[in-house]
Protein backbone atom coordinates (compact mmCIF):
# COMPACT_ATOMS: atom_id res chain seq x y z
CA UNK A 1 0.00 0.00 0.00
CA UNK A 2 1.24 3.68 -1.22
CA UNK A 3 0.13 6.66 0.59
CA UNK A 4 1.79 9.88 1.65
CA UNK A 5 0.68 9.29 4.90
CA UNK A 6 3.38 8.18 8.04
CA UNK A 7 2.23 4.85 9.90
CA UNK A 8 3.38 5.59 13.21
CA UNK A 9 5.18 2.67 14.80
CA UNK A 10 3.62 2.41 17.81
CA UNK A 11 0.97 4.41 19.93
CA UNK A 12 -0.87 4.92 22.94
CA UNK A 13 -4.17 4.04 22.35
CA UNK A 14 -5.17 6.28 25.01
CA UNK A 15 -3.92 9.02 23.19
CA UNK A 16 -6.42 8.71 20.30
CA UNK A 17 -9.82 10.62 20.00
CA UNK A 18 -12.52 8.10 20.21
CA UNK A 19 -15.23 7.89 17.31
CA UNK A 20 -18.35 8.22 19.09
CA UNK A 21 -22.20 7.54 18.02
CA UNK A 22 -22.96 5.21 15.24
CA UNK A 23 -24.09 5.26 11.12
CA UNK A 24 -27.42 3.70 12.03
CA UNK A 25 -30.04 5.69 11.42
CA UNK A 26 -32.87 6.68 14.03
CA UNK A 27 -33.64 5.17 16.16
CA UNK A 28 -31.59 2.52 15.58
CA UNK A 29 -28.38 4.77 16.93
CA UNK A 30 -29.51 5.45 20.08
CA UNK A 31 -29.03 1.76 21.51
CA UNK A 32 -25.25 2.03 20.44
CA UNK A 33 -25.08 5.61 22.32
CA UNK A 34 -22.04 6.35 24.38
CA UNK A 35 -20.11 3.30 22.71
CA UNK A 36 -16.81 4.51 21.52
CA UNK A 37 -14.40 3.04 19.32
CA UNK A 38 -10.65 4.02 18.56
CA UNK A 39 -10.04 2.67 15.17
CA UNK A 40 -6.47 0.92 15.12
CA UNK A 41 -6.56 -0.47 11.64
CA UNK A 42 -6.50 2.74 9.94
CA UNK A 43 -4.01 4.63 11.70
CA UNK A 44 -1.37 1.18 10.57
CA UNK A 45 -2.35 1.44 7.15
CA UNK A 46 -4.39 -2.00 7.37
CA UNK A 47 -6.32 -2.64 4.17
CA UNK A 48 -7.12 -6.78 4.60
CA UNK A 49 -8.81 -5.96 8.17
CA UNK A 50 -9.88 -3.80 10.35
CA UNK A 51 -8.92 -3.27 14.35
CA UNK A 52 -11.09 -0.85 16.52
CA UNK A 53 -10.50 -0.81 20.46
CA UNK A 54 -13.89 -0.30 21.93
CA UNK A 55 -15.84 0.97 25.41
CA UNK A 56 -19.09 0.21 26.10
CA UNK A 57 -20.45 2.42 28.83
CA UNK A 58 -23.26 0.20 31.49
CA UNK A 59 -26.48 0.10 29.41
CA UNK A 60 -24.26 0.01 25.81
CA UNK A 61 -24.54 -2.55 23.27
CA UNK A 62 -21.85 -2.68 20.50
CA UNK A 63 -23.70 -2.57 17.67
CA UNK A 64 -27.68 -3.93 16.86
CA UNK A 65 -27.32 -8.14 16.77
CA UNK A 66 -26.21 -8.24 12.97
CA UNK A 67 -24.53 -10.80 10.91
CA UNK A 68 -21.97 -10.15 8.02
CA UNK A 69 -22.59 -11.83 4.86
CA UNK A 70 -18.51 -11.60 4.00
CA UNK A 71 -17.08 -10.16 6.29
CA UNK A 72 -15.21 -12.83 9.57
CA UNK A 73 -15.25 -11.22 13.17
CA UNK A 74 -13.56 -11.84 16.05
CA UNK A 75 -14.09 -9.89 19.72
CA UNK A 76 -11.49 -10.27 22.76
CA UNK A 77 -12.75 -8.61 25.84
CA UNK A 78 -10.10 -6.87 27.85
CA UNK A 79 -11.83 -5.15 30.75
CA UNK A 80 -15.53 -5.87 32.30
CA UNK A 81 -18.50 -8.34 32.11
CA UNK A 82 -20.35 -8.34 28.76
CA UNK A 83 -23.27 -10.47 27.54
CA UNK A 84 -22.77 -11.69 24.54
CA UNK A 85 -25.97 -12.28 22.42
CA UNK A 86 -26.39 -14.70 19.27
CA UNK A 87 -28.68 -16.67 17.57
CA UNK A 88 -27.86 -19.69 20.27
CA UNK A 89 -28.76 -17.39 22.98
CA UNK A 90 -26.69 -15.61 26.04
CA UNK A 91 -23.28 -16.23 26.98
CA UNK A 92 -21.48 -14.36 29.66
CA UNK A 93 -17.92 -13.17 28.78
CA UNK A 94 -15.11 -11.61 31.36
CA UNK A 95 -11.43 -10.70 30.22
CA UNK A 96 -9.14 -12.84 28.47
CA UNK A 97 -12.66 -14.72 26.74
CA UNK A 98 -12.97 -14.28 22.96
CA UNK A 99 -15.52 -15.34 20.44
CA UNK A 100 -15.65 -15.31 16.30
CA UNK A 101 -17.87 -15.49 13.60
CA UNK A 102 -17.30 -16.71 10.17
CA UNK A 103 -18.04 -14.54 7.00
CA UNK A 104 -21.75 -15.68 6.15
CA UNK A 105 -22.37 -17.92 9.09
CA UNK A 106 -25.58 -16.53 9.44
CA UNK A 107 -24.91 -15.97 13.31
CA UNK A 108 -26.55 -12.63 14.50
CA UNK A 109 -24.83 -11.64 17.00
CA UNK A 110 -23.89 -8.53 19.94
CA UNK A 111 -22.24 -7.30 23.18
CA UNK A 112 -24.26 -5.86 25.69
CA UNK A 113 -22.87 -4.49 29.03
CA UNK A 114 -25.32 -4.98 31.69
CA UNK A 115 -22.88 -4.45 34.03
CA UNK A 116 -21.87 -1.25 36.08
CA UNK A 117 -18.44 -0.65 34.83
CA UNK A 118 -17.38 -0.47 31.41
CA UNK A 119 -16.59 -3.11 28.90
CA UNK A 120 -13.09 -2.37 27.35
CA UNK A 121 -12.47 -5.10 23.94
CA UNK A 122 -11.04 -5.39 20.76
CA UNK A 123 -12.65 -6.21 17.65
CA UNK A 124 -11.00 -7.64 14.32
CA UNK A 125 -13.04 -8.04 11.24
CA UNK A 126 -11.92 -9.06 7.47
CA UNK A 127 -12.91 -6.03 5.64
CA UNK A 128 -14.87 -7.13 1.88
CA UNK A 129 -16.68 -4.77 -0.78
CA UNK A 130 -18.85 -7.25 -1.37
CA UNK A 131 -19.96 -7.21 2.68
CA UNK A 132 -23.52 -6.90 3.47
CA UNK A 133 -25.07 -7.02 7.10
CA UNK A 134 -28.55 -8.91 8.20
CA UNK A 135 -29.90 -7.39 11.46
CA UNK A 136 -32.99 -9.73 12.07
CA UNK A 137 -34.15 -8.17 15.46
CA UNK A 138 -34.54 -5.09 12.98
CA UNK A 139 -36.35 -3.68 9.68
CA UNK A 140 -32.48 -3.13 8.95
CA UNK A 141 -30.35 -4.01 6.25
CA UNK A 142 -26.75 -2.39 5.06
CA UNK A 143 -24.79 -3.02 2.11
CA UNK A 144 -22.53 -0.97 0.00
CA UNK A 145 -23.88 0.92 -2.68
CA UNK A 146 -21.72 2.69 -5.45
CA UNK A 147 -18.69 2.65 -2.82
CA UNK A 148 -20.93 4.15 0.02
CA UNK A 149 -22.52 1.91 2.69
CA UNK A 150 -25.98 2.54 2.96
CA UNK A 151 -28.83 1.49 5.04
CA UNK A 152 -32.29 -0.02 4.09
CA UNK A 153 -35.51 -1.23 5.44
CA UNK A 154 -35.99 -5.30 4.86
CA UNK A 155 -38.08 -4.52 1.35
CA UNK A 156 -35.45 -2.48 -0.10
CA UNK A 157 -37.01 1.35 0.60
CA UNK A 158 -33.28 3.24 1.63
CA UNK A 159 -32.99 5.03 4.87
Amino acid sequence: MSTNKPTPTAVDIGSLPPRTGSGYPQPFAARVSGRDKRALGDLFGLTAFGVNHTRLPPGTASALRHAHSHEDEFVYVLEGHPVLVTDAGETALAPGMCAGFPAGSGDAHHLVNRGDTDVVYLEIGSRHDDDAVDYPDDDLAGRTVDGQWRYFHKDGQPY
